[in-house]
C-alpha cells in the first residue's frame, strides 16, 4: 500500500475513533475547521513514544476548534501492572485544575450581588481579620507584623494573598504542624477546619505586594460554602457539572466509577518509570499521595486541589470558558465576567508573569516562548493534567496523565506545540 493511500486510512479511522469516542461532544472532520489530520497524527506518535520510552504509563489527548472536537486518543495503560488500557473516559486527578472551576463558582455568585471582588474576605469569613505578615530576617528570632491591609477576595483568585504551599520553607513547616490540608492527602476533617487553621497561621508577605502560587483557592472553596449555604461539592454538581453535563467529575468517585481512575505513577531519573507507592512521599514538609480520592473520611472538599475528572468532562467546562459562559442554552457566566476572568490582573505586581482570575494568561507579559496566541488561558495540575484555551484560534487543547514526579517531562508542552503546528488555514 502506498503511503500517502496508507496516511489516508489512518487518518479516516481516528476519525471515526474520534467521533465514537467524544460520546457527545460535537465532532468534526480537522479540516473543516482549518486543521490538518495528517499532522494531527504527530500527537498520538510523540505520546506513544514516551509510553515506548517508559517515560509515561499512558494518557489522553484531545484538540477541540470552532466548538468542535477533531482529535481525541487513549494511548497506554492507565494502569500497566493490572493491564488495564488508558480510556477515553479514564478517570484523572486534575488537582490544580479544579482551580478554574471553583473561580467560576466565586465568579457565578459575584454576578448575583454577594459581594465585590475587593471586599476583604473576612467579612465572610471572620477568622482573617487581624492578620500578620511573618519577618525572617537575616539573623536572629523571626517576628511578625501586622498587615497594611486585609486579603481580598481579588487577591484569592489571583494568588496575591500572602499565602502559600506546604513546600514553602518558611511557612511550610506551620503549615503541617498546624494540620492544614493541601488536598493531595486523606484528612479528617472538612475545608472549614482547615481555612480557619490556615487563617491563624501569619502571612508570607503583605497582601497585594506579589505572586506566589497558593491555598488561597481553597479559602475560596470555603467563601462559596459560607455565601452560597452549600457544600462545595454540592454547588458543584447543582450549578456545574449537571448544567454542562459533566456526569464524571467529583471530589471523591462513587465506588462503581473508582475502577476507571488511573494508577498514578513517579519517574526518578534513577529508579525510572514506577508506581506511586502505597505510602505518601515526604519533600520536606510537603507530604502528598496517590490514594487521597479513596482512601479519605471523605470530608474535604479541596477548591484548590481535590477534584477527580475526565478528558470529556473538562472539555465541557472549557467549551463554556471559551463560549463566553455558556454552553447551547446553559448560561452560567456573562461574557464580561469571562473577559474579566482571562485578562492580566497583576499589572505591575508582576513584571512577567500573566495570570487572571483563576487562569494563568500567556503571552501579555513576555513573547510567547513555544507555539500559541497572546491571550491564551491555561493551567495544569500536579499530577501532570494540563489544559488551554485560545479565544483567538478557537482551540481547546488537553492532556491527562498521571505522573509526579515527572523527571522534568515535557510531553504536556510537546503536544500543546503539536496542535498548534497543525494549523492549516
Amino acid at each position: 500500500m502506498k503511503q500517502k493511500t496508507l496516511i489516508s486510512v489512518i487518518i479516516c479511522v481516528l476519525l471515526i475513533a474520534t467521533a465514537a469516542v467524544a460520546q457527545g461532544l460535537p465532532t468534526a472532520k480537522a479540516e473543516s475547521v482549518g486543521l490538518s489530520s495528517e499532522r494531527l497524527l504527530r500527537i498520538g506518535a510523540v505520546v506513544q513514544r514516551n509510553i515506548d520510552e517508559k517515560r509515561i504509563a499512558g494518557a489522553v489527548t484531545l484538540v477541540a476548534r470552532r466548538g468542535s472536537v477533531v482529535w481525541f486518543k487513549a494511548q497506554g495503560m492507565a494502569d500497566a501492572e493490572a493491564g488495564k488500557p488508558m480510556r477515553p473516559d479514564t478517570l484523572f486527578r486534575i488537582c490544580s485544575m479544579t482551580k478554574p472551576i471553583t473561580s467560576v463558582a466565586v465568579m457565578m455568585l459575584y454576578e448575583e450581588g454577594r459581594f465585590l471582588l475587593d471586599d476583604p474576605v473576612s467579612k465572610y469569613l471572620p477568622e482573617f481579620k487581624n492578620q500578620n505578615v511573618l519577618v525572617k530576617p537575616a539573623t536572629g528570632e523571626s517576628y511578625t507584623i501586622p498587615v497594611t491591609r486585609e486579603i481580598t477576595i481579588r487577591d484569592l483568585l489571583r494568588h496575591t494573598s500572602g499565602l502559600t504551599y506546604h513546600w514553602n520553607d518558611m511557612l511550610g513547616p506551620m503549615y503541617k504542624t498546624a494540620n492544614v490540608a493541601h488536598g493531595l492527602l486523606p484528612y479528617d476533617g472538612t475545608i472549614e477546619d482547615s481555612v480557619k487553621r490556615l487563617a491563624a497561621l501569619p502571612l508570607l508577605f503583605r497582601p497585594g505586594e506579589r505572586w506566589e502560587y497558593s491555598l488561597g483557592v481553597d479559602v475560596l472553596g470555603r467563601l462559596v460554602e459560607v455565601v452560597s449555604g452549600k457544600p462545595l461539592d454540592e454547588f458543584f454538581r447543582t450549578r456545574i457539572f449537571e448544567p454542562l453535563g459533566m456526569k464524571d467529575t467529583y471530589f471523591y468517585p462513587p465506588e462503581d466509577k473508582l475502577q476507571r481512575l488511573a494508577a498514578a505513577y513517579t519517574y526518578y531519573p534513577d529508579k525510572g518509570l514506577n508506581r506511586f507507592p502505597d505510602t505518601p512521599i515526604a519533600e520536606g514538609p510537603f507530604v502528598y499521595s496517590a490514594d487521597y480520592p479513596y482512601r479519605s473520611p471523605k470530608k474535604l472538599f479541596s477548591g484548590g486541589a481535590g477534584l477527580v475528572s475526565t478528558v470529556e468532562d473538562y472539555t465541557r467546562f472549557c467549551f463554556m470558558m471559551l463560549d463566553g459562559g455558556k454552553v447551547g442554552n446553559t448560561r452560567l457566566l456573562s461574557r464580561k465576567s469571562i473577559e474579566l476572568m482571562t485578562h492580566d490582573q497583576l499589572g505591575k505586581i508582576s513584571s512577567d508573569r500573566g495570570f487572571g482570575l483563576g487562569f494563568g494568561v500567556d503571552g501579555v507579559k513576555e513573547p510567547l516562548s513555544e507555539l500559541g496566541s497572546p491571550g491564551e488561558f491555561d493551567w495544569g495540575g500536579f499530577f501532570y493534567t494540563a489544559f488551554s484555551i485560545d479565544p483567538k484560534e478557537q482551540m481547546i487543547v488537553i492532556f491527562m496523565a498521571q505522573l509526579h514526579p515527572s523527571g522534568g517531562l515535557s510531553l504536556d508542552r510537546q503536544v500543546h506545540a503539536l496542535a498548534y503546528q497543525a494549523l492549516a488555514d
